[in-house]
């Protein structure tokens, strides 16, 4: 493990990478909905991961590569995911998710950095500097939401796409958004230090501006975009549901945490990241955007 990773778990975190959440700004008012908006919710009880599917695999970036990601992922929904999926042996899984949702929801796991972890000689684990005790998700949410400017359209079964950047160290970029329950208007990309009794939490928001076409791009990205600060879509794209992804952790007071991370990116909170691939049967799709269209909350 290089020496500097070393020195940063050992501390918890050091100065620079958190943040009290009382001391991040709350953030600016929801982009206005006009008349012609899909202002509808569509949620997904698709459990913690109670079953502990885990692997270091990533079937989007490294598709029949195990261990390919260099850091351990945690799923929910499909419960056959990993470096040899396929459209079909997806389509042929069971699922985690009560709706009948087969697709994939996965993300980096959360580590207490000061306990020994299952894997700590394993790949994806220590042997790639991604060491401590994972821990289970508190609470995961699954959200669709629609456009605060037009309807939306149904995203295409098999689809695959990923929110954040997992380099974001090396390149500057990424949308990591880091909170604490009852603070979650404040969002930060450090580790956010929380008040005793308050979950760590976790957003990913996802792109929804759809090329029409493709169901993936070379870079997973180019298929799907975010919209622009007003909620447009680029010319050209059309507007799908909305995944968010919401994950909470009740971390032990106290002890320092990370997320796993590719070795070189030193697992920086700006690195998380998730991702997607919809493998919801076309009836449930069509039930997501009918509700986000006609302004419900469903179920």
């Amino acid at each position: 493990m290089p020496a500097l990773l070393v020195l940063l778990l050992a501390a918890g975190c050091s100065d620079s990478r958190t943040v009290a959440i009382d001391e991040v700004p709350a953030a600016a008012e929801d982009v206005p909905v006009t008349q012609d908006a899909s202002t509808g919710s569509y949620t997904l009880d698709c459990g913690r991961n109670e079953e502990r599917h885990l692997n270091a695999d990533n079937m989007v970036i490294n598709p029949g590569r195990p261990f390919g990601a260099h850091h351990t992922h945690e799923y929910v929904g499909n419960l056959t995911t990993d470096a040899y999926s396929t459209d079909q042996s997806l389509a042929a899984a069971g699922t985690t998710c009560a709706a009948g949702d087969l697709s994939a929801y996965y993300w980096p796991v959360l580590r207490v950095t000061d306990r020994t972890g299952h894997d700590a000689h394993a790949q994806g684990g220590g042997v790639h500097g991604n060491t401590g005790e994972v821990l289970v998700p508190a609470e995961v949410t699954i959200t669709f939401t629609g456009s605060p400017v037009s309807k939306v359209v149904p995203l295409p079964r098999f689809l695959r796409t990923i929110t954040g950047d997992p380099a974001a160290l090396t390149t500057g970029g990424g949308r990591a958004k880091w909170s604490c329950t009852g603070f979650e208007d404040r969002q930060t990309d450090l580790y956010p230090v929380c008040a005793a009794g308050s979950l760590v939490v976790r957003t990913f928001d996802f792109p929804s501006c759809w090329d029409g076409r493709n169901t993936d791009s070379p870079s997973h990205r180019a298929h799907l975009e975010h919209p622009a600060a007003n909620g447009v879509c680029r010319l050209g794209t059309f507007p799908v549901p909305r995944l968010r992804l919401r994950v909470a952790y009740d971390v032990p007071s106290g002890h320092p945490f990370a997320i796993d991370s590719f070795p070189e990116q030193l697992r920086d909170p700006r690195t998380d990241h998730a991702m997607f691939v919809d493998v919801m049967p076309d009836a449930l799709m069509n039930e997501v955007v009918t509700c986000l269209n006609a302004g419900r909350t469903c179920p």
